[in-house]
């Protein structure tokens, strides 16, 4: 990169002045202000009133080196302000000789020349906070260089990238980066500029060059990338810990920021065993953690349903003297829904009414899903009109919960008595509702009541979004309306409205069960061109749809690839594999991929070894099925039902119908309900051996 060479070391070139000095020798003395304050110009030519006090100028620098006297800047400014073009162009500072400069240009300059650079600073901080004058405080930096007036260019560099990353003017922010050789100061004022308006990518590789250009990086910035990621609803687990392995690795302290932000995005990651380490620390060196950061911890342990664990921690606010307010109680009370703690939940909301905190709409939104959850239809309605006393008005979000409820435990007859009650609270049906809606009669292949909802919807004037369609073109395919499915994608986009990484998961698993591989290569590149990358779910469907159709070399491949751009496979990626080795008895192959998923660092999931076990049994191969049963044994994962199942097959396929009563009935003893399959296998065995006996 060409910058601009560095200030000479003179104040001034090799030109010859005194004449021109001595003729107007009466203008060298800076012009003082008796008056307490200044006005500063801004571009649109109106005035602000300027004026720090003497302590507040000497705080960027010695005190003793800052004149005890004010300087009028304003002729200085409504100059730039007037020649505010000449000074924005991309002409080097000494393209234009000083003897070229007009009469006016030298008489300010010499007039300032005496001011000292923290003077300078403040000035520049003062406009920049105002949008409106970054093109003149642009124009006063550019002229004090070329003037040489003050030369902590560097810090005057960094102000402006700081104003125009708050103003977003990023591009602005990196043209002017270039005019000068970028120093730590600068990098800094250019990542922050980066992550206050979310682009990572940028950061990141600065961030990467500064380390390329020795430069250690600082926790600020780190701090600003966390605080972005979490702002964004951007923030990974594995990306936050990278994050940390780089902030290891830069040997920095992390101070008490730093550890919040790592807290707070861990928690929000949903990896709160990480969040609580991160906790303790902060706690270990005696720092307080903030409320909102403990709201955070205990709302991610309420959805990883450690209720439990977010009650300590509730109670720790409390102690530490911190007084816990809605937002705490109601993130306990989401932990208690979650888990089905009825009566938890009512206790907590009791608890904060008597400590003077009145329910919210989040508080009486939460309450209804919990009765609703219990199916307790008419405690849900009595806090319905609760909150009409309370004067909090129900809105379609309460709504949407209990239909929810009615959707997860099967009553999808009921989301018209929703419908019915909703618009006799006079609340009126929002886009998220109707999405609840569609993926109520979607997941129970009402798929022409969803299909209504959906036009009724846009009649309504509600225009469906990338959820909407989402979820109908998802509920079409799963029917096996793969036809209407994607005339609905065509339709989306006919709309207007672009599709996202999942809707393209949808269509890919769509086109890979019809086999259409070549539509699903071009479903990729589109995917690409818009910008969108693959995600873990893209590859976990494409090693599916591959490993399902016996392309097991394509399904590799897709794992390799998945690897190489940084992603980290996930269990459910290796069970597609092993299921779909399975169904085809290709045990050897389902084993080495189970030693593969345990050499990425995986832990695997009964999912994974029931396949396992159902590869074995598919190959004939008994004895291997039960040690995987041993396996899962000594590493306490408790079997269920489909494990037994599963084993049970395999004997019947290697026709030791003796065993199968014994397997049947240790899995009676190990807790499992037997379903109707299971039932199945110990009746085909017991048909089998009653035949025997009497041939």
């Amino acid at each position: 990169m060409l910058l601009l060479p560095s200030p000479p070391p003179t104040r001034f070139p090799s030109y010859n002045f005194s004449s021109l000095v001595l003729r107007y020798h009466r203008i060298i003395q800076p012009p003082l202000l008796a008056a307490t304050s200044s006005a500063v110009f801004t571009t649109s030519g109106e005035a602000t009133q300027y004026s720090k006090p003497q302590s507040e100028y000497s705080s960027s620098g010695d005190p003793n080196s800052v004149p005890n006297r004010r300087y009028d800047f304003t002729p200085l400014l409504r100059f730039l302000s007037s020649s505010e073009s000449d000074y924005d162009s991309d002409v080097e500072v000494e393209s234009a000789p000083l003897t070229s400069l007009e009469l006016t240009e030298f008489q300010l300059a010499e007039s300032y020349r005496a001011v000292p650079a923290p003077l300078w600073h403040s000035l520049l901080k003062s406009m920049c906070s105002d949008s409106a004058s970054i093109g003149t405080a642009y124009s006063l930096v550019t002229w004090l260089q070329r003037h040489n007036l003050c030369f902590s260019y560097e810090l005057l560099y960094s102000i402006l990238i700081h104003a125009l990353g708050r103003s977003e003017k990023l591009y602005e922010a990196f043209l002017l980066s270039q005019r000068q050789t970028l120093t730590p100061l600068t990098y800094n004022a250019l990542i922050g500029a980066c992550a206050r308006n979310d682009d990572l990518e940028k950061a990141l590789n600065l961030m990467s060059r500064m380390r390329a250009d020795g430069y250690p990086s600082d926790f600020v910035n780190y701090s600003f990338i966390i605080q972005s990621l979490t702002r964004t609803n951007r923030i990974d687990s594995s990306m936050l810990q990278k994050i940390y392995e780089e902030i290891e690795s830069d040997k920095i302290e992390l101070d008490g920021h730093l550890l919040n932000d790592m807290t707070v995005g861990f928690a929000k990651s949903g990896d709160v065993n990480r969040a609580l380490y991160f906790l303790a620390r902060a706690q270990g060196n005696g720092l307080s953690p903030k409320t909102a950061t403990l709201v955070t911890v205990i709302t991610a342990l309420g959805n990883a349903g450690r209720t439990t664990e977010a009650e300590a921690i509730f109670e720790e606010l409390k102690e530490g003297g911190l007084t816990p307010r809605t937002k705490a109680y109601n993130a306990l009370l989401k932990g208690y829904v979650k888990t089905g703690s009825l009566k938890d939940a009512e206790f907590i909301v009791s608890e904060m009414e008597k400590n003077g905190f009145s329910p919210d709409e989040h508080t009486y939104s939460l309450l209804i899903d919990a009765y609703a959850n219990a199916g307790r239809w008419e405690s849900a309605r009595i806090v319905l009109k609760e909150m009409e006393a309370s004067d909090v008005r129900p809105n379609s979000y309460v709504f949407s919960r209990i239909l929810a409820s009615y959707r997860d435990r099967g009553e999808w007859q009921k989301s018209f008595q929703v419908l019915r009650e909703m618009k006799n609270c006079g609340v009126s049906p929002d886009r998220h509702f109707y999405n609840v809606m569609i993926d109520t009669f979607g997941k129970y292949n009402c798929l022409d009541h969803a299909l209504a909802t959906f036009d009724r919807m846009r009649m309504e004037g509600i225009q469906p979004d990338v959820v909407t369609w989402n979820t109908l073109i998802d509920c079409h395919c799963k029917s096996g309306h793969h036809n209407k499915a994607e005339e609905l994608f065509e339709a989306m986009q006919e709309s207007g409205c672009s599709p996202c990484t999942t809707t393209y998961n949808i269509m890919i698993n769509s086109f890979g069960e019809q086999e259409r591989w070549e539509d699903v290569k071009t479903l990729l590149g589109k995917m690409k061109s818009q910008g969108l990358l693959p995600n873990v779910v893209t590859y976990t469907t494409l090693v599916d749809i591959y490993g399902q159709s016996g392309r097991f070399n394509d399904a590799i491949e897709c794992l390799e690839v998945m690897k190489s751009a940084g992603l980290k496979p996930s269990s459910t990626m290796y069970n597609a594999l092993i299921n779909a080795y399975a169904q085809r008895g290709l045990s050897e192959q389902a084993i080495n991929a189970f030693r593969v998923m345990r050499a990425d660092g995986l832990k695997p999931s009964l999912l994974v070894l029931n396949s396992l076990i159902n590869a074995f049994g598919e190959d004939r191969r008994d004895a291997e099925a039960f040690s995987v049963l041993q396996y899962m044994k000594e590493n306490d994962l408790k079997p269920d039902v489909v494990t037994y199942t599963t084993l049970m097959k395999a004997l019947i396929r290697v026709e030791k119908f003796d065993k199968v009563p014994a397997v049947y009935e240790e899995m009676i003893l190990s807790g499992c309900t037997p379903d109707r399959k299971a039932r199945g296998m110990l009746r085909s065995a017991l048909r089998y051996m009653k035949h025997t006996l009497k041939s």
